[in-house]
């Protein structure tokens, strides 16, 4: 899935990252260079950031190339050299002209490493390794489209590491199914999320009232969210169908997350609403740029996604947040979930299924609500930290060195 906006903060330390600096062989730390398209917003994005710093508080060298963007800013203030390099072109020109120029900074920088996470940049990487022996290893973030023989080779690079980090055993299963990989050289290791941010106690009560006033909530009605850009395949048509089969016109339903100029779409959200009668009922928002708080707000966090998540971080941020959440029995969202302690699982695309989660999670007495959510909290503390996810990524580090 597609990173949804969040909260974010400042550049944060790893202080109680462990500290590897006895693991690694022949007691050096490694230089590591990351690269990917660019660095504007993106799960991926946010994982090389976090892998950077991780690394540094290693007592690595970490080195990141990507074509520019705002979040470049993180690795400026932490000290971290970025390289600025045109690899989000798909050109094979550039690809090769980037390959070169990745090959001369592997030399000139001593790397140890080179860590893909995008397929452009990947096919750069992978030459540059090959030409210079630098490890090259992979994260492959989503179960891309395989439409042609082509399509399929292009895809295959982030099959060819000597490491394969999958993000999910979603994803997992999609490598081995669909590209000649060993099986011995994934590494599942999930998406981890900032328990900084992500967590009740953070959450000032200024913050609540904000973004209450900001979309106009009123005190004495359950909130249902729904935080996903505004896309067929991510259900806000199931959950409409579901609000208006469910009856209940004393709830607010809360669509977040931009149309990214899917403008069509939206305005058949805006009749669907209009023909269901809930004009009342259901909200639609745009970018949310404190989704901590937008989670403490909700009595109930729903995913409708109609196709497979490779991860569903949104809904691990929910259940850090103590919150119940209804997920669609699809992707990874089963792996990211206690179906029946924290959660709710329904077929994708069936409204009366929907619906009826719905009214049991409204139905929760305070005390089941709580219980839910303590479970639901030690659940994702347990799997699902950005600490627990640097960790396991600095440990094939290790493991090619």
């Amino acid at each position: 899935m597609e990173r949804e906006p969040q909260f974010t903060t400042d550049a944060p330390a790893f202080n109680d990252a462990p500290a590897f600096h006895d693991f690694w062989p022949g007691g050096r730390a490694p230089t590591v260079l990351q690269v990917v398209p660019t660095l504007i917003t993106g799960g991926a994005e946010r994982g090389c950031i976090d892998m950077a710093l991780a690394l540094a508080e290693a007592g690595g060298t970490p080195l990141v190339a990507s074509q520019g963007g705002a979040m470049v800013r993180e690795l400026d203030r932490a000290g971290i050299r970025h390289i600025t390099l045109p690899l989000a072109s798909k050109n094979p020109l550039t690809i090769r002209k980037n390959a070169r120029k990745l090959a001369a900074i592997i030399a000139e920088r001593k790397v140890d490493i080179v860590h893909a996470r995008s397929r452009a940049p990947a096919w750069s990487a992978w030459m540059a390794c090959r030409d210079t022996g630098a490890r090259f290893m992979t994260t492959f973030h989503a179960p891309y489209n395989i439409g042609s023989g082509m399509k399929r080779w292009y895809n295959s690079v982030m099959a060819r590491g000597e490491r394969v980090i999958a993000i999910s055993d979603f994803v997992r299963r999609h490598i081995l199914e669909n590209y000649e990989t060993d099986p011995a050289n994934i590494r599942t290791i999930h998406r981890g999320i900032d328990r900084a941010v992500f967590a009740p106690d953070r959450v000032s009560s200024a913050r609540l009232i904000q973004l209450t006033r900001q979309w106009h909530l009123p005190a004495d009605r359950p909130v249902i969210l729904l935080p996903a850009r505004l896309t067929r395949w991510k259900g806000q048509t199931v959950l409409i169908e579901a609000l208006e089969k469910l009856g209940r016109k004393d709830v607010v339903c809360l669509l977040v997350g931009s149309d990214q100029g899917r403008s069509g779409y939206r305005r058949e959200l805006e009749s669907r609403i209009a023909r269901a009668g809930l004009g009342n009922v259901v909200v639609m928002t745009d970018h949310c740029s404190d989704m901590a708080a937008a989670y403490l707000l909700s009595t109930v966090v729903v995913s409708a996604s109609r196709e497979p998540e490779a991860f569903g971080r949104v809904i691990v941020e929910a259940q850090a947040m103590g919150k119940p959440v209804i997920v669609s029995a699809i992707g990874a969202y089963q792996e990211t979930v206690m179906p029946g302690e924290t959660a709710w699982v329904v077929p994708p695309d069936d409204a009366d299924a929907l619906a009826n989660a719905l009214r049991e999670a409204l139905s929760l007495t305070p005390d089941q609500r709580d219980a839910i959510g303590a479970r639901a909290q030690a659940f994702v503390a347990d799997r699902y930290t950005r600490e627990r996810m640097c960790a396991d990524t600095l440990g094939v580090y290790a493991e090619l060195l």
